[in-house]
C-alpha cells in the first residue's frame, strides 16, 4: 500500500528556488482600525440580520438598543470634533490679543524673558508668539501685561 503526500508550493518561492535567487515578496498591510466608525457599526447589524436564525429572529428591542447606541456615537463623535475646533479657535484669539502685549517666557536656555509680542503664526498645531527674535509657543508664554504703563493722575484740590 502506497501513502500519497501532498505539499502545496508557493509559486513564486518556487520559482525564484530554482534560479537561486531569493527575493521577499512585496507585500502591503493595512493599517487596522482603532476605532469602530458608524459604517462599520453599520455593517455588522447587517452581518448580524442576514445571518439570524429564521426561527428565532432577532428581537426589535435589541436592533432598536443598537440603532439608539449607532445614534449616540455618532453624535459623540460630532460633539468630540466641534469641541476640538472650539479650543482651537480659542487659542488662536488668544495668540492674536496678544499681539502689542508685553509677555513673559522661559527661553531654551531656561532663563525668564520678557519682551513685546509682535506677531502670531498659526502654521503649526499651536499658536506660536514672535517676541524679538524668538518664537515661543502660546502655551510657553507665563505672563501678560500691557505694554503701555498705566496713566497716573493727580487730584488737585482747590482750597
Amino acid at each position: 500500500m502506497t501513502k500519497a503526500i501532498t505539499m502545496s508550493v508557493d509559486a513564486t518561492a518556487a520559482a525564484t528556488a530554482t534560479t537561486g535567487i531569493y527575493t521577499t515578496p512585496a507585500t502591503t498591510t493595512a493599517a487596522p482600525k482603532q476605532t469602530l466608525d458608524s459604517q462599520a457599526f453599520l455593517q455588522l447589524l447587517v452581518t448580524q440580520l442576514t445571518n439570524q436564525d429564521p426561527s428565532s429572529p432577532m428581537d426589535t428591542n435589541q436592533m432598536m438598543t443598537q440603532t439608539t447606541q449607532l445614534s449616540s456615537m455618532e453624535q459623540l463623535t460630532a460633539l468630540s470634533a466641534t469641541s476640538r475646533e472650539s479650543f482651537a479657535l480659542q487659542m488662536r484669539s488668544s495668540a492674536a490679543a496678544l499681539i502689542g502685549q508685553k509677555v513673559g517666557y522661559t527661553n531654551a536656555k531656561g532663563v525668564a524673558v520678557t519682551g513685546i509680542a509682535t506677531s502670531v503664526s498659526f502654521a503649526a498645531a499651536t499658536p506660536t508668539v514672535t517676541v524679538g527674535s524668538d518664537v515661543v509657543p502660546l502655551d510657553s508664554v507665563s505672563a501678560i501685561t500691557s505694554s503701555t504703563a498705566p496713566a497716573t493722575s493727580t487730584a488737585s484740590t482747590s482750597a
